[in-house]
């Protein structure tokens, strides 16, 4: 570690790659609810926090474990699928709390055009939130729906046993991974209905 007398030791959260300052500032400075999004393997998480002197307030959350819990959901909580519902959810729960708009807050993650970050964001979006966002980085409407999962199902399913490896928590589950597309459509209706309304 550098003994210089003028080196100064990275603040705690940034030493661990959980917090990167810089950004945190601008996005600040917009003076707007910040939409946070963080992914695991296996599920994904979005929150609209308002900053204040006192610390971050929560004002809204929603959790892909939702989707199985109150929306029959069957696919896996982690995948492009399951982020764009999330991001619908707390989309829809924003307007009830009356939030209009919001920035993007991805934090540390990689800002890979097409995944399931900009999935949640373009869930939100259609979920009425207003968020800052170039139209390119959005995933299309078949990536949106699970019709790659469902392709790659189908090629796979040639191969039994890779296939029942691939797919064996989906399919105890009750939802055969081609049918994942169909499935989707049912899932979000089932959201939209639940906040009153229906595409």
């Amino acid at each position: 570690m550098p003994k210089n007398p003028r080196y100064r030791v990275p603040v705690r959260r940034r030493r661990e790659q959980k917090t990167d300052y810089y950004l945190r500032r601008k996005l600040l400075v917009s003076r707007l609810p910040r939409l946070v999004v963080r992914r695991n393997i296996n599920t994904i998480s979005a929150q609209i926090i308002e900053s204040i002197p006192e610390g971050d307030k929560v004002l809204v959350t929603a959790h892909s474990n939702e989707l199985r819990k109150n929306y029959g959901w069957k696919g896996h909580c982690g995948n492009v699928p399951a982020a764009y519902l999330t991001g619908l959810l707390i989309g829809l729960k924003a307007q009830k709390k009356k939030i209009k708009k919001t920035i993007l807050d991805i934090g540390l993650q990689p800002s890979i055009k097409n995944n399931s970050l900009f999935a949640v964001l373009k869930g939100a979006l259609d979920g009425k939130l207003e968020i800052p966002h170039g139209e390119n980085i959005l995933p299309d409407d078949s990536r949106i729906r699970g019709e790659h999962i469902a392709e790659y199902a189908k090629i796979l399913s040639e191969k039994s046993e890779l296939y029942t490896r691939q797919f064996s928590k989906q399919l105890k589950r009750g939802v055969k991974p081609e049918n994942l597309p169909k499935h989707f459509d049912t899932v979000k209706n089932a959201i939209l209905e639940s906040f009153g309304g229906k595409k």
